[in-house]
């Protein structure tokens, strides 16, 4: 069965438009992608203690649910060729780091900061899921 699913990044936008995006594609879970969600530096999209407030509170408050999966975040940030690494990291250990993604109900959005997807490790995780398990993307930018 081909499941579709989205990409995102909420970087330069407005709470508002974020959300509006989200429901424009019919989103009802946000799969946040980020290695600390706790650190973001727009505090609508921070993963707060109280789930009544940032990204929690913002996607809640429409009806859209989240799920924070930090071990799909790039552990290497800090490389210039931080891409090429996580790309690796995939193939290497892909299998393993799925076991949490498939259970989530559709359709769903993989979140990180960046506004562009290339630019983001997430459109690894997409074509990773795209290769191996037939998943159909769509990158909202």
């Amino acid at each position: 069965m081909v499941v579709k699913a989205y990409t995102v990044g909420y970087g330069g936008r407005k709470p508002a438009e974020f959300v509006a995006l989200l429901q424009q594609h019919g989103v009802r879970t946000i799969v946040d992608v980020r290695l600390r969600p706790d650190r973001a530096s727009m505090g609508s999209y921070i993963l707060a203690r109280d789930p009544a407030r940032g990204i929690v509170g913002l996607l809640t408050s429409v009806g859209i649910r989240y799920a924070s999966r930090p071990e799909l975040g790039n552990l290497f940030l800090e490389y210039d060729d931080k891409l090429p690494r996580y790309s690796t990291l995939l193939k290497l250990a892909g299998s393993i780091l799925f076991d949490r993604i498939t259970d989530l109900q559709g359709p769903m959005c993989l979140m990180c900061a960046e506004k562009r997807v290339s630019e983001c490790h997430r459109r690894d995780i997409a074509e990773y899921l795209a290769q191996t398990r037939g998943w159909d993307f769509e990158h909202i930018e």
